[in-house]
């Protein structure tokens, strides 16, 4: 929104959501069947309504794809061109990028429908691609660069191009984010060759619809925060820097506001003398690239096959939200053998998802294992999925990271031994191999209820289980366990002058109001639960929604609030709320911090109180669903 909203700032179906799409529906149907229709008689359809849908869905398809190729490359930041933050206030205000392919989409439609010179078009006329091009080189271009300046007035900036500019740091999508009524300026102006040619008679579908995927691809590719013209391009025809503009040169109107604020074509900034004198200074630096070497590298995995479209390289809106089961991760459900299969041939390599900063102290990427939860408990799996695991540790060790973490499944004992295969392996690994235990752990004590005097273990072994187990007992807090296979094996590694506190649940389950609970809790297992009962999670997975207890309290898995100074984080971790983030994940990016020298993985442990003060001290704050919805009531 702008700083000061002026009139028609709104879009018309701004209430609507994703349902402004049955604006387009009624008239997509009719034009599709009126064409059919005709076809079936014999007679020529009209072409122009015709296409209005399937350039509706290339355009949708096409921004997408700028969108996942911009993210991935500013995740891998070699040619980044604006080091800032993007955050989440940044994504919500950039969601509706679709509205300008909606309205272009209803205009269409209109003005086929009133303007009989637009019916019939032929596919192609040359000569209205010749003068489409000069009418845009020419008044399009002249007539946007003042209107451009006009915006920067107080007044109108004020009014409705603040709400453009609040994006320093631009995505290929900030190129169209826009009040309406500025939005409407700009259509004015892309209308002139189009009904122009019109006019004259040379117009036709190809350039119609050429006309708006070529607006597209250079308003995407000026807001690119990365530069990807190669210097071949000028030095080859050196006049086509006063023609054509690059990521570099529009950036710095975003940063320095006042200069560059031709549409595509550069000719009118070098005109009026209004050419930042930096430009070409920074496309050679950024062209040129530097690489940037990560301090803590967090390995994660997809999920599901909806995960898919959760990560930040997917849909941005939905990124920016905690992973959910919906329609959409349902319908990808029924490809999940196909996908999970495409990716064991084609992922053979973790890639980068995420790129953040910590102030100036520190630097972290995020790399996804390309399998899904899936394949990781999979016997036919599991060899090819530790293999990558281990390729991305001796990449993380070739990029020079301190610390790589292992999130969700990446651990485990059968699969790596808690990531001491690893270590075995190379004997003289730099990186430090963090499992998380120990903060996950402490995260974990902070989420039982204050007071509480019994708590109720279920799972399975593992070394989380049994790590919980000792700092529960160490703290006064009897642990009554459910299976007795796993009483019997804590009871061989606890401590003797514990193990009073350490007992065997006779009836399996006890009468306790907190539950600790690991993967696979099922539903059976909660009916047995009190009303009232804690269901405090100890894994990475939280329990099944859909099993849930109304009259009982589920608590978030182990995480944390990050501190204030991490930076560019503007999409979810899986189920987690915004900027909150998987105790395991946050543990590497402490120890990194404090510069601890071993590794925290196999049977080593950094200490449960060691690892939360620490994470503490650094700003990071503990993170509790229930708590927190407490605090908001409050």
């Amino acid at each position: 929104m702008a700083s000061q909203p002026g009139p028609l700032t709104r879009w018309p179906w701004q209430d609507l959501g994703n349902y402004k799409y049955a604006l387009v529906a009624p008239w997509a149907a009719y034009r599709t069947y009126s064409f059919a229709a005709a076809k079936a008689r014999g007679e020529e359809g009209d072409l122009l309504s015709f296409f209005v849908l399937p350039t509706v869905l290339l355009r949708l398809l096409y921004t997408q794809l700028w969108i996942s190729v911009s993210r991935h490359q500013t995740a891998r930041s070699k040619h980044r061109i604006v080091s800032k933050s993007l955050d989440f206030d940044q994504v919500d205000r950039e969601r509706n990028w679709d509205d300008q392919i909606i309205l272009t989409a209803l205009l269409f439609y209109v003005v086929n429908s009133i303007m009989p010179m637009t019916q019939g078009l032929p596919w192609w006329n040359s000569g209205g691609l010749v003068l489409t091009a000069l009418l845009h080189l020419g008044p399009v271009e002249f007539l946007y660069y003042w209107i451009h300046r006009a915006l920067h007035h107080h007044y109108l900036y004020s009014r409705y191009h603040s709400h453009h500019h609040a994006s320093i740091v631009t995505e290929p999508i900030t190129s169209v984010i826009h009040p309406f009524a500025e939005e409407v300026v700009y259509f004015g102006l892309f209308a002139i060759p189009l009904l122009t040619v019109l006019a004259s008679g040379t117009g036709s579908v190809a350039v119609a619809n050429g006309y708006l995927v070529y607006i597209d691809f250079m308003n995407y590719l000026g807001h690119c925060n990365f530069e990807l013209v190669p210097k071949v391009l000028f030095d080859l025809f050196p006049p086509l820097k006063f023609l054509m503009y690059t990521p570099s040169f529009h950036s710095l109107h975003h940063t320095q506001f006042r200069t560059n604020y031709s549409l595509f074509v550069p000719f009118y900034d070098y005109v009026y003398g209004t050419m930042d004198k930096s430009s070409d200074d920074l496309y050679e630096r950024t062209l040129h690239g530097r690489e940037e070497a990560p301090d803590v590298v967090h390995l994660t995995h997809l999920t599901s096959p909806g995960s898919l479209l959760h990560l930040r390289l997917g849909f941005a809106s939905v990124a920016s939200s905690p992973l959910v089961s919906g329609w959409l991760t349902a319908a990808l459900g029924l490809l999940e053998r196909p996908i999970a299969a495409l990716a064991s041939v084609l992922g053979r390599t973790a890639f980068r998802s995420e790129a953040n900063r910590m102030g100036s102290k520190l630097s972290m990427e995020t790399w996804v294992v390309p399998r899904y939860a899936s394949q990781y408990t999979s016997k036919k799996h599991g060899y090819a999925v530790s293999r990558v695991i281990e390729r991305a540790v001796s990449d993380a060790e070739a990029s020079g990271a301190a610390v790589l973490t292992l999130g969700l499944l990446n651990q485990g004992y059968e699969l790596n031994r808690n990531g001491e295969l690893y270590v075995i392996r190379k004997p003289g690994l730099k990186t430090r191999i963090v499992d998380g235990t120990s903060l996950s752990v402490a995260a974990v004590l902070h989420m039982v209820p204050r007071g509480a005097k019994e708590v109720l273990l279920l799972g399975k072994e593992s070394k989380v289980v049994l790590v919980l187990a000792q700092a529960l007992l160490e703290r006064d807090i009897q642990v009554l366990v459910a299976e007795e296979n796993l009483h019997e094996t804590l009871k061989l590694q606890i401590c003797p002058e514990l193990q009073g506190r350490l007992a065997l649940s006779c009836s399996g389950y006890s009468s306790s109001k907190v539950w600790l609970v690991g993967d696979g809790l099922t539903a059976q297992e909660q009916e047995k639960a009190q009303p009232g009962v804690h269901f405090v999670p100890y894994s990475q997975f939280p329990p099944s929604s859909g099993n849930a207890r109304g009259d009982c309290v589920y608590h978030s898995t182990p995480a944390l609030v990050v501190p204030d100074s991490y930076e560019n984080m503007h999409a979810c971790e899986n189920w987690l709320p915004r900027r909150v983030m998987s105790a395991w994940r946050a543990a590497g990016i402490v120890h990194a911090l404090e510069k601890w020298g071993g590794h925290e993985c196999g049977d080593a442990v950094t200490g449960v109180d060691k690892a939360w003060r620490a994470a503490l001290a650094h700003g990071f704050r503990p993170y509790d669903v229930v708590r927190r919805h407490d605090e908001d009531a409050n």
